[in-house]
């Protein structure tokens, strides 16, 4: 008796190669690789016909829009991003006592719409977002002390927008343009 011969596996499509290499220059980008090893894997990604080819170059890489949420919190002491840190599509902040500065000036903002979520109870927090930026504080509920906010000025276009929402407790919220 003769064995029917197999089914060669699906080629790689263009889109399927283009992820992975997303994926990869996203673990270079965020630190989890060395370019020697990037530049390793790309050439992988890119020399690859089928999808099991790329399983051992993506093995130990998070999966793609794993950084589309995020949230920070503390009890006390301070919560602090600054410098050229990815700032995910929605962000959460919870501090029950601490204070929190979020500096956006010099992040890597890839979303054309960013949502910080705050849950605040007492304590102060800054956000300093880029100069270009349109900041919404329309879902954001203060308790005791009011938002301190100078809507920038708007001679650029085309910046991400910020929108601000959740709880203040006690703390006070000031935002600032970034001058640069």
């Amino acid at each position: 008796m003769t064995s029917l011969p197999e089914d060669p596996p699906p080629l790689l499509r263009e889109d399927d190669r283009d992820t992975a290499v997303q994926r990869v220059q996203e673990a270079y980008a965020e630190g989890r690789i060395s370019r020697e090893e990037m530049d390793e894997r790309l050439h992988q990604v890119l020399t690859a016909k089928t999808h099991s080819e790329l399983v051992p170059v993506l093995a130990s890489l998070p999966e793609g829009n794993a950084g589309t949420t995020s949230t920070i919190a503390a009890a006390g002491g301070r919560i602090k991003r600054r410098g050229a840190w990815r700032v995910p599509r929605i962000l959460k902040v919870a501090s029950a006592f601490g204070r929190v500065y979020l500096d956006l000036s010099r992040a890597v903002i890839e979303h054309p719409v960013v949502d910080i979520e705050l849950q605040l109870g007492t304590g102060r927090a800054r956000i300093t977002v880029p100069r270009d930026a349109i900041v919404d504080l329309d879902g954001l509920h203060t308790g005791w002390k009011d938002t301190r906010y100078k809507t920038g000025r708007r001679s650029h276009s085309g910046g991400p927008r910020i929108r601000i929402s959740g709880t203040m407790g006690f703390g006070r919220l000031k935002i600032r343009h970034a001058r640069r």
